[in-house]
């Protein structure tokens, strides 16, 4: 414990952390301090004990300046506007003790309600730099340790706050010199009557126990040295709380718990354990139902120890734990860790559970930040610069209107949020809020976002959230359940639905003459209205049936213009690339070529040359009703072309119709600018009951993103219609 200090100057001048702070630390902290006076409170009070435990953690120069400006708001404001720049990891620390303090909110709010695991997922979330986990811990064991001088509905909510938060997260980080103080402190007073009633029972025989242990540990040492086994022997102490579990657990008065004295066996190898396993069975009787041979058969989590219970001299039970030190140091680093085991509440209070890649993801990720605890400064910045690359994580942690956590996958929306939640919920969802504001369904929602969802009365999905290309759903699991709720209509009504999907894609990408047949082998259905049914049920998007029909047609007009053209029968056969134009024609070279005016095709839709007296090969779109005319009177013309590589993308006319209202215009030029095309004009006509057309030159990369870009701006509000121009 730290001196009876009673200002900051004192507290920091009088402790070592802040001794061995870098010069560039400690310059920072006396420009922070400058000025702040000489408060003199409980909190400076605590400011000594909280750097004790950061001491004991072997806590970096960045993390102790961090913890003390947290402590400290005045002098943190002052220092703060510079910090980014001079010192942008001790402004992460700042950002991420601040974070935090929406998780103690949350967990007011809650008032115990549920599982705290989402609450400690949370937290690991929004906590960018790891290294303030332990930063939490230690400031959470300061004021614990004074809080008896508050009044009691605060006392117990802290004690609260740290069963349910803290002493987990230091159980899972391996710090055993604060969980179970932590855990005792939080159990005395949240009962305590139970803890001081244990506490007694061990005060009684605290003397004579520790002289137990000293005399076990000696005659062990002894004995295994006698054998030839070089081995570490130390006695193993139980804490009240650990105590108090394990009465419960078993049902049993603390009399008849075997582990209240126990000792742990260090040793090289695993013949070694086994040697010293007979060593100890030689000394003293075993309790034959007490054995467990974890080497043999590992825990699930790859735990392996031995552990026996045996009747120790003076007839007291004892037990004795025997590991090598490489599985010793795996259970403190490795997915081992009692936290797997002992913290299993999670999974028996009916919590949903995650994918196993999801715990292996998040067993690297404790890993990492148990290591980080340990690290020397120089290893402690490579571990942090590797979160980016290797522990990234894929899991997003979101609030409903309540307080409760909900894990979704990296990238999910509210349409998922709200499946989720409950199936009938996303099928009646009709919007979103999120922290307040009203969002689209496709808006990407992250970790420590409190969503509302937005319900109709009738359970109403709708087809296009199938499409992968719109964004609407993240989790394959909330796609399948739109799409089973669209399995379960008649056959009729997804028939005639698929059709209506597809011919709008074909009248706004302005190929309404096509004929969808040439689709079905390609997507493994016998007539037409299986595929019609595919696409009503989002197994095969519309887009993907014009890709195809495109496809199909161009590679249907090839062969032909080769074999019909003349001057592609008689010219040899070379390319002749335009960059300008990005186009490939087959069969002649040096040519001017220019995209044709009346239909502009985009990359991925068929296409076709046709040789103009004196302005070179105008390509047109195959289906192009004026190319059509022109390539009936003039055959000999017609010239196969192919598409290139597209410099700086390619123009493409869109017509909106819509209803007029205040932002139209912006909402639109924003989304196409969000889907990564650009706008080269707009021009509006004004009709009649407030109709607006908008004449929309665009600039895109493909034939797909075009296609993309049709369909979003279907779902704008007011939007009634949109096709090719």
């Amino acid at each position: 414990m730290s001196s009876p200090v009673h200002t900051v100057e004192q507290v920091l001048a009088a402790h070592p952390a802040v001794a061995a702070l870098p010069r560039r630390l400690r310059s920072l902290l006396d420009e922070a301090l400058h000025g702040a006076g000489n408060n003199a409170d409980a909190a400076t009070a605590e400011l000594g004990d909280m750097l004790d435990s950061l001491a004991l953690l072997n806590a970096d120069g960045e993390a102790i300046l961090a913890a003390i400006l947290h402590s400290l708001p005045d002098a943190a404001a002052r220092l703060e506007p510079k910090l980014a720049d001079v010192e942008p990891a001790v402004a992460a620390l700042l950002d991420g003790q601040r974070a935090a303090n929406q998780v103690w909110a949350l967990h007011a709010e809650r008032s115990g309600q549920g599982s705290a695991e989402g609450l400690r997922r949370l937290l690991l979330a929004i906590v960018r730099d790891l290294r303030v986990v332990p930063i939490l811990l230690a400031r959470q064991l300061a004021q614990l340790r004074a809080a008896s001088s508050r009044p009691e509905d605060e006392r117990r909510a802290l004690a609260q706050l740290t069963r349910d938060i803290h002493a987990p997260l230091a159980n899972r980080l391996g710090i055993w010199q604060l969980k179970w103080e932590l855990e005792d402190l939080a159990f005395r007073h949240l009962d305590p009557d139970t803890y001081r009633r244990i506490a007694r029972l061990l005060d009684d025989k605290r003397a004579g126990r520790e002289q137990y242990i000293d005399q076990v540990t000696r005659t062990l040492r002894e004995a295994l040295a006698a054998q030839g086994i070089e081995a570490e022997v130390a006695g193993r102490p139980k804490h009240i709380y650990s105590i108090w579990k394990k009465m419960q657990k078993k049902n049993v008065p603390i009399g008849e718990l075997y582990d209240l004295r126990a000792v742990r066996v260090l040793v090289d190898d695993i013949p070694a354990c086994y040697a010293a396993l007979g060593v100890a069975h030689a000394l003293w009787m075993p309790i034959p139902s007490e054995f467990d041979d974890y080497i043999a058969r590992p825990k699930h989590n790859d735990y392996r120890s031995l552990h026996t219970a045996v009747v120790g001299p003076e007839g007291k039970t004892l037990e004795v734990q025997i590991r090598t030190r490489d599985m010793h140091a795996q259970a403190e680093l490795g997915v081992a860790a009692h936290w797997r085991y002992k913290e299993h509440g999670y999974a028996e209070r009916g919590a949903p559970q995650r994918s196993a890649a999801g715990n292996a993801a998040l067993d690297r990720k404790i890993e990492w930040m148990r290591k980080l605890l340990e690290a020397s400064a120089e290893g402690a910045g490579e571990l942090a610069g590797g979160l980016d690359t290797e522990l990234v994580e894929d899991r997003i942690y979101v609030l409903t209107p309540r307080g409760e956590v909900v894990d979704l996958p990296r990238g999910a929306t509210p349409l998922d949020f709200a499946y989720h939640v409950h199936t009938d919920v996303g099928h009646r969802c009709r919007g979103a809020k999120v922290d307040g504001r009203i969002v689209p369904l496709d808006h990407a929602l992250r970790s420590g976002d409190r969503v509302e969802i937005l319900t109709g009365k009738v359970s109403e999905p709708r087809r296009d959230w199938l499409l992968a290309a719109n964004g609407f759903l993240a989790s394959p699991r909330s796609r399948e359940k739109v799409r089973s709720w669209f399995h379960k209509l008649d056959r009729a009504r997804n028939l005639q639905d698929g059709r209506d999907l597809l011919d709008r894609e074909l009248k706004r990408l302005g190929l309404q003459q096509a004929d969808p047949a040439p689709a079905l082998q390609k997507f493994n259905a016998a007539t037409l209205d299986d595929l019609y049914v595919l696409v009503a049920l989002g197994d095969v998007g519309p887009h993907q049936v014009t890709r195809a029909l495109l496809e199909h047609e161009r590679g249907a007009r090839e062969p032909a213009a080769a074999e019909d053209g003349e001057l592609a029968v008689r010219a040899p056969r070379r390319q002749a690339k335009t960059p300008a134009s990005a186009f490939t024609v087959v069969g002649v070279g040096n040519l001017l070529v220019q995209v044709a005016r009346c239909c502009q095709p985009v990359p991925g839709e068929a296409v076709s040359g046709y040789l103009t007296r004196g302005r070179g090969v105008s390509v047109h779109r195959s289906d192009c009703a004026a190319f059509m005319r022109l390539s009936a009177a003039s055959p000999q013309r017609v010239l196969p072309v192919e598409w290139g590589r597209a410099g700086g993308g390619h123009e493409a006319g869109v017509v909106i119709d819509a209803v007029d209202r205040k932002y139209l215009l912006k909402d639109l030029t924003n989304l196409i600018a969000q889907e990564d095309a650009h706008v080269l004009s707009i021009r509006s006509d004004s009709g009649r009951h407030g109709q607006q057309r908008l004449h929309v030159q665009v600039r895109v990369q493909d034939f797909g993103q075009l296609s993309r870009l049709l369909g979003k701006i279907e779902g704008v509000p007011g939007v009634q219609q949109t096709r090719r121009a």
